[in-house]
């Protein structure tokens, strides 16, 4: 099993959004999906990641790695987003070094969740 890339598609980032209207979580996810997807990267969205205090986010998780949450993202942060999920694919542990990160995954990080079940080193 690969990557995925969990959207929220239900988040308001903070705004009233109009009866019949696709909130903006919603059209994070069309706009992720619009194109391929990155190598080994599969798009899903949920309904909710509990992140509703910043805005549009977005998890990233594979099995035995590192998990990462993502928030405040916006449509203008799709290339960033798939941009990171492609490098986040290509580890083996989840860990893209700090420089090679998209912006937005440096300083948007709501949380970096440790593997299940732990290396033995790392316990």
């Amino acid at each position: 099993m690969g990557t995925t890339l969990f959207v929220c598609t239900t988040c308001k980032a903070g705004q009233p959004v109009p009866e019949g209207a696709l909130p903006p979580g919603a059209q994070l996810h069309a706009a992720l999906t619009a194109g391929p997807a990155p190598e080994g990267v599969r798009i899903v969205g949920v309904e909710c990641l509990s992140a509703c205090n910043t805005g549009c986010a977005v998890s990233l998780t594979k099995p035995g790695a590192w998990s990462y949450v993502y928030g405040r993202l916006t449509l203008d942060d799709v290339p960033a987003i798939l941009e990171g999920a492609g490098k986040y694919a290509a580890t083996t542990d989840g860990i893209v070094p700090w420089r090679d990160r998209p912006t937005v995954f440096r300083k948007q990080s709501i949380a970096r969740i440790p593997p299940h079940p732990l290396p033995e080193a790392a316990e």
